[in-house]
C-alpha cells in the first residue's frame, strides 16, 4: 500500500533514461540502472548513446 504524500505526483517524477545500443545485435533501446541488458538478446554488451530526460 502507498501511503498519501501532498504534492506528490508519481507522474511528473523526472526518469534518467539512457539510450543504449547492444554491441551484439544494434538493438537500440531506452534504459535505467548499472547492470543495462538488452531486452533482444539479453547480452550486457551495450554501450550509451545518449543520455537524457
Amino acid at each position: 500500500m502507498v501511503a498519501d504524500i501532498p504534492g506528490f505526483d508519481i507522474e511528473k517524477i523526472e526518469m534518467d533514461l539512457k539510450e543504449y545500443v547492444c554491441l551484439d545485435c544494434e538493438n537500440k533501446f531506452k534504459g535505467l540502472g548499472n547492470s543495462v541488458i538488452c531486452p533482444a538478446c539479453k547480452s550486457s554488451n551495450v554501450e550509451i548513446v545518449s543520455a537524457g530526460k
